[in-house]
């Protein structure tokens, strides 16, 4: 246990933001006064018994919690060995690679895509987004995360040619329409497409399981993840109800209760469509129940809503920040259950196809890094 968690330590450190720790430790050092050899002494102590990365000493709060609070979080370690027992990496590639996650979700989707390989086989396969009423069109790189890797361009700049030789040169390897979101979210963030995310889980019976249910929120960014310096809110399962402030996974800003740049109100904000978004994660987490823990980015249109992506890594930030707590409990419980099911957590795991067995705990041992903050 001790030789694993150093190692984890050694991952956390290697892929560390210095600067960003080094504005969390300027900001907790005016807030409380201790200095940042303490905060060093605490950081490195924590890391090595609550598994957690050393910039989430600072988003989850650590400075300020007693042990007992402390073991409620679900840190990026614990996070890394749950969604590996829960989405084995052989079945993964529907969610890790978009085109097969089209493929696999399509008839959720509400937006159109096409994939480079077919556009080489037949251009006017671009004619719709090239034409599209929005002006625009996404460039996305097919296993890109966070945000990253995608573009928004008008479309009024290319011709069929010009748009396949930019995909090509760029690594671009799929193009989607444009969203255009509902227009009640479209007043309270306009800058970006802004996604729901749900977390769901099959538990031991096979029965989805809501884990939480977000609200992704823009401010000055064309994108909605937080790590892009955005907000996540909980939302009501019930009601589909914004029931708190926005957060951000950047401890030196403040919650907010109203948008910072719209000013229209965040607390009490109803998602349209709610009903509809629940009973569509629901049948999606059925549809490939092999990944049994995902978190799913929904789009609202004035139509209804739609699927953009499912994770299996998904992020544990927004999942607990929103809330202010850690919930790790419930993750643990699912563990527990599937244990009495029959499987432990380090079982050997052998794929749908019958191939080769791989043991979840060893294969590909550290996390992948998500971005700079940790957020996804």
């Amino acid at each position: 246990m001790i030789l694993k968690r150093l190692l984890y330590l050694g991952y956390y450190l290697k892929n560390l933001n210095l600067d960003l720790l080094k504005t969390f430790m300027e900001k907790v050092k005016q807030d409380t006064g201790r200095n940042k050899i303490s905060q060093w002494m605490d950081i490195l102590s924590s890391s090595l018994r609550y598994n957690i990365s050393l910039l989430e000493y600072y988003q989850f709060g650590f400075y300020h919690q007693k042990s007992a609070a402390k073991k409620q979080w679900a840190g990026t370690g614990f996070m890394y060995e749950y969604q590996l027992e829960m989405n084995p990496p052989q079945q993964r590639g529907i969610l890790d690679d978009k085109r097969k996650f089209h493929q696999g979700y399509s008839e959720f989707y509400v937006h159109s895509m096409a994939t480079l390989e077919a556009i080489k086989k037949n251009h006017s396969l671009l004619d719709p987004f090239l034409n599209h009423i929005s002006g625009k069109f996404v460039l996305k790189k097919s296993t890109g995360k966070c945000g990253a890797e995608v573009e928004v361009l008008p479309h009024r700049s290319f011709t069929q040619t010009a748009l396949l030789d930019y995909m090509e040169q760029n690594g671009f390897d799929m193009i989607e329409e444009f969203i255009t979101q509902h227009p009640k979210i479209q007043e309270l963030a306009p800058n970006a497409v802004n996604t729901i995310r749900i977390f769901t889980q099959l538990n031991a019976k096979d029965q989805v399981e809501i884990l939480g249910c977000r609200m992704r929120i823009s401010v000055n960014s064309s994108v909605d993840n937080m790590a892009a310096g955005n907000m996540a809110a909980p939302v009501d399962e019930a009601t589909g109800i914004v029931i708190g402030p926005g957060v951000y996974s950047d401890i030196t800003k403040d919650p907010e209760v109203d948008h910072p740049l719209t000013k229209v109100s965040i607390i009490g904000f109803k998602i349209p469509f709610w009903q509809e978004i629940l009973e569509m994660v629901k049948k999606a987490a059925l549809k490939h129940p092999q990944n049994r823990s995902i978190g799913w980015d929904i789009v609202v249109t004035e139509n209804g809503p739609g699927l953009i992506e499912g994770n299996h890594d998904w992020c544990k930030l927004v999942w607990q920040l929103p809330v202010n707590q850690g919930l790790k409990a419930i993750l643990e419980r699912h563990l527990r259950e599937w244990k009495e099911m029959g499987r432990k957590p380090k079982d050997r795991i052998r794929d749908s196809r019958g191939g080769r067995k791989e043991d979840a705990a060893g294969a590909a041992f550290f996390p992948i890094s998500r971005d700079r903050h940790g957020t996804l």
